[in-house]
């Protein structure tokens, strides 16, 4: 009788462990499938998307599923998001980060877009994994192409570290970030790792996905893939 209890009790703190190490069902993790439906959307519509080029030599991906905006024209920010970037395993996993301010060209006041930026090259990829930096400070920053392919568009190949794309009522277009300020978001991390995780651990691959992570790693190795055909 004591060898049962005692075996009972093993499993139970067994499940308990286990439990803990998976990551729980909560905003942090709706934010990753939100990413996935948002990518899927925009691509479903290749001839106003994002480019087949673009997106299949991009180095990472980071999308803010209805990112809020105030004002008109000019406003202030403010989102949520999460990124992952090509390692030699396939996709990584997700780094969370918050996007603040910025000045952006295109607006219609007061409702929620989504947003999409294409980090392009290493220099981008470094910015990235430093955990904070300043679009169009210390990254490179610029509007991207629409369409299914980017022809007679350049300066994306040649200057741009970072392109960027907002979907708002349905019209996806680039648009600017200048001046806007992405830094971990270090609540979300710990909200769906059960602990703290570096961008540079999260995005090199150091770190195992997640099943929850499962939508987005979809999503992008499927729109990659077919980019590179």
């Amino acid at each position: 009788m004591k060898r049962l209890l005692l075996l009972a009790v093993v499993v139970s703190l067994s499940s308990l462990v286990l439990a803990a190490d998976e990551p729980k069902e909560s905003k942090a993790t709706d934010r990753v499938q939100s990413a996935a439906d948002v990518l899927n959307e925009i691509q479903s519509a290749p001839d106003s998307g994002i480019p087949e080029e673009i997106l299949g030599r991009s180095e990472c991906v980071a999308v803010v599923p209805s990112m809020l905006k105030g004002g008109f024209i000019v406003g202030a920010k403010y989102g949520r998001g999460v990124a992952s970037c090509r390692t030699p395993k396939g996709w990584s996993a997700p780094a969370f980060f918050v996007v603040t301010g910025g000045s952006v060209g295109f607006q219609i006041g007061g409702q929620a877009v989504d947003l999409v930026m294409l980090i392009m090259n290493n220099d981008g990829m470094q910015h990235l994994l430093s955990s904070q930096f300043a679009l169009g400070a210390d990254a490179s920053v610029a509007a991207g192409p629409v369409g299914r392919h980017a022809e007679g568009n350049t300066d994306w190949k040649m200057r741009a570290q970072v392109l960027t794309y907002s979907r708002a009522r349905g019209v996806f277009a680039g648009v600017s970030l200048n001046g806007a300020v992405i830094k971990q978001d270090k609540d979300s991390t710990r909200d769906f790792y059960g602990h703290m995780v570096t961008f540079k651990a999260a995005l090199t691959g150091e770190v195992e996905p997640p099943a929850p992570t499962n939508p987005l790693l979809t999503s992008l190795a499927k729109w990659a893939q077919q980019a590179a055909k």
